[in-house]
């Protein structure tokens, strides 16, 4: 096969596939097959990568069947680097995960339940990273709701595996809501068939008009998608499904699950009904965001325990990601995506880590509530590191990827006269630091006469990753033209890097 081949496209789809589906059938080297299926995804994705930058963006269409009747693939800028994220996050939480679940099998009177929860977490998440995969790279309207509903199915199935009567109601919720979102979206794109004749999307960007067809088939596919992003006021579902979920899952459905229905409605919005938008609608996702930012911001102060903090941290941070969309009226397409994609890539290493460290230091303490995690430093010094350096970038502090798209996001808002958006992202700010500080007060400050729990052997893979992810994160902006080299020669609209330069 030849580098220039554009059939490596389906590499990264099929190895997950693969690996959940050897996972049923030789459950003692499960870890060893996902273990080189997410080293080879993550490969394939810097494969994809530099195929991007050597001969451009490419198009692979299945079984040699042509649009519109055929299914078609394809690499762009965005789509390869949101593969290399889900590559890098996903090994890490891989790793993570390894360690998780053999420190709780240890437990000499859970032994079977522990086990009976790592059996079907391994092929859960490989059909779950395949899914992923598939939506980041597919260029087919329906092709994307398969992924859709894998990624749906799979998600609250493993939110699921914890068995406690709160994780099982949490993931039941879930799951209607995703399947609520994933029959919207449905229903979306019969009217757009019924309105267009095709599906392939670089075929609709051609034909898609402002008529009624068109935007009921946009605001259908936007609030599907919407739901399963957990934008306020829809976002009931995601603080007890991430909270009660076991750590690597909470992960999981943080840094990279509700990434894949952002980054569809952002592509939908931004290249496929880019005509049919309006200045009303974008101002309304924007107030969304902005609700999303303070909302989600106040009630992570109020928590109690650290994996709803956590949580709930999540449905504010991704209010930035909806500020872009006002924005975009004054911004160039570069600058925007550069936004979302820097936002993207940040959070997902961020809250990976931050909710690997609060899974280790309930493993460790048998508790997550606040208040008497006095100290923590003493024992897990490595796992208090990461969460405030995972911490750092919430904040938006630099040189990490958050401060990038912060950055970018106040310069546009600013530039344009449309200040109360920064007002909003600073507030923002200001709120996380609130939140994280009274978290790490406690972890850091030890007070007098002090003793500090002596922990047993436990694996390095309980720290290690989470403090790879936090770092990555916070260096993010440091190389930060790299991404904007992907972003600029890998798409369709993206020909220049951003006007006078980054910060």
């Amino acid at each position: 096969m030849n580098v220039d081949n554009p059939t490596w496209m389906i590499i990264p789809i099929l190895l997950p596939l693969t690996a959940g589906l050897l996972c049923f059938l030789f459950h003692r080297k499960t870890f060893a097959i996902v273990l080189s299926a997410v080293l080879a995804n993550f490969m394939a994705a810097c494969f994809l990568t530099g195929q991007l930058l050597t001969f451009g963006h490419m198009r692979y269409s299945m079984g040699g069947w042509q649009a519109p009747l055929g299914i078609t693939l394809r690499t762009d800028g965005p789509a390869v680097l949101m593969l290399l994220m889900t590559g890098v996050t996903g090994l890490a939480i891989t790793l993570y995960a390894r360690g998780y679940f053999s420190f709780r099998i240890d437990d000499p009177g859970r032994t079977e339940r522990h086990q009976h929860q790592q059996r079907y977490f391994w092929p859960l998440w490989m059909l779950l990273l395949s899914g992923l995969n598939g939506l980041f790279l597919s260029n087919d309207i329906f092709n994307l709701y398969i992924t859709l509903e894998i990624i749906g199915i799979s998600a609250a199935s493993l939110a699921a595996l914890s068995g406690k009567p709160a994780a099982l109601l949490a993931s039941f919720r879930y799951l209607l809501t995703s399947l609520l979102g994933s029959l919207t979206f449905l229903l979306g794109i019969v009217f757009l068939y019924k309105s267009c004749g095709v599906l392939d999307l670089d075929l609709l960007r051609n034909l898609t008009e402002h008529g009624p067809g068109v935007r009921a088939a946009l605001a259908l596919m936007s609030v599907g998608l919407l739901l399963k992003t957990a934008l306020v006021p829809m976002h009931f579902w995601l603080p007890p499904a991430h909270a009660n979920a076991l750590a690597p899952v909470s992960a999981i459905l943080s840094a990279l699950v509700i990434k894949g229905s952002f980054y569809l409605l952002f592509r939908l919005w931004f290249e496929v009904f880019a005509s049919a938008i309006t200045t009303a609608a974008l101002n309304v996702m924007g107030t969304l965001g902005s609700v999303a930012i303070l909302w989600g911001a106040i009630q992570a102060i109020r928590q109690h325990r650290l994996k709803l903090m956590v949580a709930y941290s999540t449905v504010s941070q991704l209010g930035y990601l909806f500020i872009a969309f006002p924005l975009s009226r004054t911004a160039d397409n570069a600058q925007v995506w550069s936004i979302v994609i820097f936002m993207a890539m940040a959070h997902a290493c961020a809250k990976s880590a931050m909710f690997m460290s609060a899974g280790t230091i309930f493993l460790h303490f048998g508790h997550d509530r606040i208040r008497d995690l006095t100290g923590v430093r003493a024992s897990l010094p490595i796992t208090v590191f990461a969460y405030g350096i995972a911490g750092v970038t919430l904040m938006g502090l630099p040189p990490s990827g958050a401060f990038i798209a912060k950055w970018l996001l106040l310069s546009s808002a600013l530039a344009s006269s449309q200040w109360w958006w920064a007002l909003v992202i600073v507030a923002g700010s200001v709120m996380a630091m609130i939140y994280v500080f009274r978290v790490i007060s406690r972890f850091i400050v030890i007070p007098e006469g002090f003793s500090s729990q002596k922990l047993g052997y436990h694996s390095r893979l309980l720290e290690w990753p989470a403090l790879a992810l936090a770092m990555i994160s916070l260096l993010l902006g440091l190389a930060a033209p790299w991404p904007l080299h992907i972003l600029a020669r890998g798409s369709h609209d993206l020909t220049q890097i951003l006007p006078g330069g980054l910060p």
